[in-house]
């Protein structure tokens, strides 16, 4: 069984505010560490997808990863645009219209969002979306193509 953590943060408990966007009091938008195993013996790549479930934020999609290569098992601490990420892989332009990872920053007083992190096992080895797609166009890109998937979920609220 496919299965997802972070160093950062546990299960369903709150993102260190580090990890928030540059709009929030102390946020650095450091993308969090990720860290997988598990995956099935046909993988051929990863993908990644982090989104805000919040009924405010509207499936807001804070980071996107594609073709992340079968012999990757983590993402380091703040990789996101830097010579950190795997070799292959290909980050794509978040909610707020930038490129790789964009940090939790929900309205202020809306309540706890939910971040689901999520993990893609793929039976192919690379997918050739542009950095624009959206995540309904991500979704409908990777259906038919996921063999597995592990999923955690961070907690942030301001």
């Amino acid at each position: 069984m496919m299965q997802l953590q972070s160093s950062a943060f546990s299960d369903r408990k709150a993102i260190p505010t580090k990890y928030a966007n540059t709009g929030v009091s102390g946020g650095q938008n450091v993308s969090i560490p990720l860290e997988w195993s598990g995956a099935p013996a046909e993988t051929k790549s990863f993908a990644l997808a982090i989104v805000d479930r919040h009924p405010i934020a509207n499936n807001w999609v804070h980071w996107l990863v594609i073709n992340i290569p079968v012999t990757t098992g983590m993402l380091a601490e703040g990789a996101s645009r830097t010579d950190k990420m795997p070799a292959g892989a290909k980050e794509l332009n978040n909610t707020f219209g930038s490129l790789g990872y964009g940090g939790p920053q929900p309205p202020r007083g809306s309540g706890p969002h939910d971040y689901e992190v999520t993990l893609y096992a793929l039976n192919v080895d690379s997918l050739a979306l542009g950095a624009n797609t959206s995540l309904a166009a991500f979704e409908k890109a990777i259906a038919g193509k996921v063999i597995a998937s592990a999923k955690m979920v961070g907690k942030f609220e301001r």
